[in-house]
């Protein structure tokens, strides 16, 4: 049955502490082999992705609205817990105004290779640090036809419960896996028969309405970090780069739009 909760410092309750450190949740959560789902939402699509849960954590109202779940906690063994709105924020530094979290286990990430086999349109994320901008690209991907989403060792991690909230949960729908070592792995994208296009400014960038006329059959868009950019190296090491012609003395775009645009542009106009 359901287990009411009044002590906000119950040790049964601590993957779900003081969730707005990010400091505190990028240093433990992987290692600890769990992430946090949050909304009804969120907590749907991770199921039907086939993850685990740990357990529950929900407003009392919420026992009603997801009641299937909570039978199906109750016949794996799972526990769910429930309280009142003060107790669960004094738990978790912030108003549950989504009304549930959930405790999940990680699922193993595929390796590159097995990713990247078939794939028509893959996009990297080289560095990106910014949980909102990790989310919303991974939203755009699966909305634009996007086969794999490859992150580099320093990029924000996409099941971090903002990543996952800006996603709308499609951080469980769109392939993906780290890519480590980057650059170098690059060579591991050239290997598969993908065109990588790196999305930077430079004198011989080739512009978006260029590409999108002839696009590779195969390609990989990299994009970068927010405010650097991408590395030279990779740059360098890519087949083209890429730029989205400008108007009104812009010179860029956020990483999330420019990357959208360039997935709308170059996605296969034909699926096999």
């Amino acid at each position: 049955m359901p287990i009411e909760i009044t002590d906000p410092t119950d040790p049964r309750l601590t993957d779900y502490v003081s969730l707005t450190d990010v400091v505190l949740r990028r240093r433990h959560e992987p290692e600890r082999g769990l992430y946090i789902a949050e909304s009804q939402k969120v907590i749907r699509r991770a199921l039907r992705a086939g993850h685990r849960p740990r357990s529950y954590l929900m407003a009392r109202r919420w026992l009603d609205d997801l009641s299937d779940i909570v039978a199906d906690a109750e016949a794996d063994g799972v526990p769910v817990y429930f309280g009142d709105h003060d107790v669960i924020e004094q738990l978790t530094g912030f108003h549950l105004h989504r009304g549930a979290l959930a405790a999940m286990q990680r699922p193993a990430l595929p390796s590159v290779e097995s990713l990247i086999a078939d794939a028509r349109r893959v996009i990297v994320l080289e560095d990106v640090v910014d949980h909102t901008n990790v989310g919303a690209i991974f939203r755009s991907a699966a909305a634009l036809g996007v086969d794999a989403v490859l992150i580099t060792p320093r990029c924000a991690d996409p099941l971090y419960r903002r990543s996952i909230r800006v996603s709308m949960g499609t951080v469980f729908q769109v392939p993906w896996t780290r890519i480590d070592p980057w650059p170098q792995g690059m060579a591991l994208l050239h290997d598969a028969g993908l065109t990588v296009a790196a999305m930077a400014l430079s004198d011989d960038s080739v512009s978006l309405d260029d590409l999108e006329s002839g696009p590779p059959e195969r390609l990989a868009l990299v994009v970068g970090t927010e405010g650097d950019g991408l590395s030279q190296r990779t740059v360098a090491d890519a087949d083209l780069t890429l730029r989205i012609p400008m108007a009104g003395g812009v010179d860029s775009l956020n990483v999330a739009a420019a990357s959208a645009v360039a997935m709308w542009a170059l996605r296969p106009r034909t699926r096999a």
